[in-house]
């Protein structure tokens, strides 16, 4: 069955140009509205009246799609997204899932359809076909984590941030360094586990240091699962000095670990984290910080200017990281 992806190729133009002009959204001229529905007649995409054109109303309200709520980088990011939006009179529809039965649902029975304006997606990479979903609704759509063609994205590099990390626990001398990662089996296909352990692993050749696999434990981004993760890497013979957290969270569960088993951070392992949680401060962890909220407000802002200007360029941002340089970490001794 044909979709919006091959109109757009036998039209020549874009799927969200395909789903505006068949939407009736008025920023799309005639001539290429007759091409798209000559274009959708040809390779048999049928056009319901759903799909054809009639007058957009606005509902003021932006829908927000996350797979948690209650960790640190979600919240923070919606926060500035909710603040954002709020001081420009729109509502904030919040569509929270942490089961892929639940993202089937929105995506496939298209549950967002006439009821918000724009749409932001936090940490989860659409499927082609959740993709086309999305599209298929002819709103502005604001990716944060992620790039994709036809919307705003707002990234860091998670390779960079974390051979940042990996590199400062080199600097100080340390050369037996365990990765605390998230869940191997990450149902929603996110990246940034991926990339983290990737800039890992790219120092770690780089200095010609030896790596082995019993270094890596799964953390799952979470306090508790960052302590259960410890408990198994200091169950091994030969602990690591030092150990790169790929998030806050699992670091601070980390460091509580490592106190129960009657160790103290850095005297026996340095600790480093990852996402500058307003708590790293007061454990005294040394931290990537990412401008969580900041992606948050661009994402929110990126739609508003997309619905004052529907022809406008979508944004492209990737955000810059800094290492704060705290007292979990500590130079080994020549």
């Amino acid at each position: 069955m044909a979709g919006i992806k091959d109109v757009a190729l036998a039209a020549g133009v874009s799927s969200a140009t395909v789903s505006r002009a068949l939407r009736g959204m008025t920023h799309v001229n005639e001539q290429t509205r007759q091409k798209i529905v000559s274009a959708a007649q040809k390779v048999g995409y049928e056009i319901t009246d759903e799909k054809s054109p009639k007058p957009s109303a606005r509902t003021k309200s932006i829908g927000i799609v996350a797979p948690y709520i209650s960790r640190w980088y979600f919240a923070q990011v919606i926060s500035g997204a909710e603040q954002a939006l709020r001081e420009a009179g729109f509502d904030l529809l919040l569509y929270n899932f942490s089961q892929m039965k639940g993202r089937e649902g929105l995506f496939q029975h298209q549950l967002l359809k006439g009821r918000v304006d724009g749409l932001i997606v936090i940490g989860l990479p659409p499927t082609e076909e959740e993709f086309e979903s999305m599209l298929s609704l002819g709103i502005p759509i604001a990716l944060i984590g992620m790039h994709r063609a036809e919307c705003a994205s707002i990234t860091i590099d998670d390779v960079a941030a974390a051979r940042t990390a990996t590199q400062h626990l080199v600097n100080q001398g340390h050369k037996e360094i365990a990765l605390m990662s998230g869940r191997p089996d990450d149902p929603f296909n996110s990246s940034v586990p991926r990339d983290r352990r990737t800039g890992f692993m790219q120092v770690l050749a780089e200095n010609k240091l030896a790596w082995a696999p019993e270094r890596e434990v799964h953390g799952d981004f979470t306090m508790y699962g960052g302590s259960r993760a410890m408990d198994e890497l200091l169950a091994h013979a030969n602990r690591p000095t030092a150990i790169f957290c790929e998030s806050d969270e699992m670091a601070f569960g980390a460091m509580q670990a490592v106190r129960r088993h009657s160790l103290k951070v850095p005297d026996d392992i340095s600790i480093i984290g990852f996402d500058g949680h307003e708590m790293a401060e007061f454990s005294d962890l040394t931290t990537i910080e990412q401008p969580a909220t900041l992606m948050g407000e661009l994402a929110a802002k990126s739609i508003m200017d997309r619905l004052k200007k529907p022809d406008a360029p979508y944004p492209s941002h990737t955000l810059a990281t800094t290492l704060i340089v705290r007292n979990s970490t500590r130079r080994l001794n020549p």
